[in-house]
């Protein structure tokens, strides 16, 4: 099976990329399911068909899903989220503000990617195109298996213990209500789930992820960022989709500045990603919508070449020894020396780049030893750990 994630800034065009990548892989034979991650379902407009929220049948070999985010809560998280709005309104929250409250944020994306779990575990289908929310939530998203593993590491286990302990005295004592059994069962089926969800995704056999963007100052800063977050997680991207690129024929004078200046970045573009393929596709004179018209993108964006193939060979992460040392590298392009914290702590190494941080749990291998330095050479840091 291969997963492909469309991602990128808000009005770029992933909707219709993702759409059209999917019909292609459909019309090449592959069974192929479409599905949204945005809680904004944009593709029963793109295909101009009603799509449900459980696989829909669009074309031949090919399928829609629009996830119902309020049934998957419920399906997954309802005890839990039933505990969270007791718990706040034992505060003196407001019981429909608690209710509100009782839903983390990201947790309708959340389950919209736990179900590509289970499609993969069933082997339902060749290919699966997500339409990813975007850039933003995105990287949220996917930070999500290691929010929650943090707070399963750190919390879950000891305080299940506690838990315990104090119910077999009484719960009339305290002022809150305590968690039952099926609340921990709950957040650990749900652990579990995000772990293998994250282990396909990671996996740059089955997962590539391909960032949509439109020649614009703006567009193209929040596209390196992202694409440095997602190597920091582990992530493998392999190819940048250029949209509504302006065509040569377009001639009149009022788009002659607008074309100098996508031109311009363009260019940019180009130094920017120059491992990743970019594939370019141009501004169209109406709406993408319908099946003749995703045909057409698709023909443009692709020519001659399979979606499912690996467009690029980009190790995110690493592990090399030289002499007696292991050095560990992470592919964090458009990052400078500055931007960069580390801390270890016990067998975590805690990196933070920007505003965005990682807890990254150590192999064997480098938890038993001491880092002893850090550099970062041509995009990659590096990270030496020695025992002496």
């Amino acid at each position: 099976m291969r997963v492909l994630l469309y991602t990128g800034k808000g009005g770029v065009g992933k909707t219709s990329v993702s759409a059209a990548t999917a019909l292609y892989c459909a019309e090449l034979g592959y069974r192929t399911l479409v599905m949204s991650t945005d809680p904004a379902h944009s593709l029963t407009d793109s295909f101009g068909q009603h799509i449900r929220s459980e696989p829909t049948p669009l074309a031949k070999n090919l399928w829609g899903l629009e996830i119902d985010p309020f049934r998957e809560i419920e399906e997954n998280w309802a005890i839990v989220k039933d505990y969270l709005s007791t718990l706040f309104a034992s505060q003196g929250v407001n019981d429909i503000v608690a209710e509100e409250l009782s839903i983390l944020p990201g947790m309708d994306e959340l389950f919209s990617l736990l179900k590509i779990r289970n499609f993969y575990e069933q082997n339902a289908y060749d290919v699966i195109v997500v339409d990813c929310a975007p850039t933003g939530a995105t990287l949220r998203l996917l930070h999500f298996p290691e929010m929650i593993g943090w707070y399963m590491r750190r919390l879950f286990h000891v305080q299940r213990k506690v838990v315990g302990t104090i119910r077999k005295f009484t719960d009339e004592i305290f002022s809150i209500p305590l968690p039952r059994e099926e609340v921990y069962d709950t957040v650990e089926r749900l652990y579990k789930r995000v772990g293998d969800m994250k282990a396909v995704l990671a996996d740059p056999e089955v997962t590539s992820i391909r960032l949509v963007l439109n020649p614009e100052k703006m567009v193209i800063e929040e596209t390196r960022r992202a694409y440095t977050y997602l190597n920091l997680f582990g992530f493998v991207c392999d190819a940048v989709i250029a949209n509504k690129v302006l065509p040569d024929e377009v001639t009149d004078k009022y788009f002659a500045e607008w074309k100098a200046s996508q031109q311009r970045y363009l260019e940019e573009v180009e130094a920017s990603f120059g491992l990743l393929p970019i594939f370019k596709v141009r501004l169209y004179e109406r709406e993408v919508v319908g099946i003749k018209a995703l045909r057409q993108m698709a023909k443009d964006l692709y020519g001659d070449c399979d979606p499912t193939d690996h467009f690029a060979e980009v190790k995110p992460m690493r592990i090399v020894k030289r002499g007696k040392d292991y050095w560990l590298e992470l592919h964090l392009p458009f990052t400078e020396k500055g931007e960069i914290h580390l801390l270890r702590r016990g067998d975590e190494l805690i990196i933070r780049v920007g505003t965005i941080k990682r807890h990254l749990v150590l192999p064997h291998i480098l938890a038993k030893q001491e880092p002893k330095g850090a550099k970062i050479e041509d995009g990659i840091l590096q990270i030496r750990f020695g025992t002496s």
